[in-house]
């Protein structure tokens, strides 16, 4: 089964939080994965959106569009990792400081064709 891929990376939003948009496309057709994408209200739910549909414009691409169409599609992987994270500092009372974490994500998709 041949999968094609994409992914987006150093995005600047938690994985945590995005992983919990991710699991709502797993194994879900192309089309309604990006429709479930465009309607969600999560941050995270737009940047996958384009990440899905960049991996099924590299299936098209490398498959040739007459042999393949994006009804043949599914989303077979999605997964999310942490990027770095950068450290800033938010100065307190007293002559104190604390740490911000701002993380970032790397986010990676896989499509395959349907069997």
């Amino acid at each position: 089964m041949a999968t094609f891929s994409a992914c987006a990376r150093f995005v600047r939003m938690s994985p945590r939080k995005a992983r919990q948009v991710a699991d709502l496309i797993r194994g879900k057709g192309v089309e309604e994965a990006t429709g479930a994408l465009e309607f969600c209200n999560r941050s995270a739910g737009r940047v996958l959106n384009k990440v899905v549909r960049s991996a099924a414009a590299n299936a098209l691409n490398q498959e040739g569009s007459g042999k393949l169409d994006v009804e043949d599609l599914f989303v077979s992987r999605v997964w999310v990792d942490g990027g770095p994270t950068m450290k800033r500092f938010r100065p307190q009372s007293r002559g104190r400081a604390f740490r911000i974490r701002k993380r970032t994500s790397h986010l990676h998709v896989e499509v395959a064709v349907k069997e």
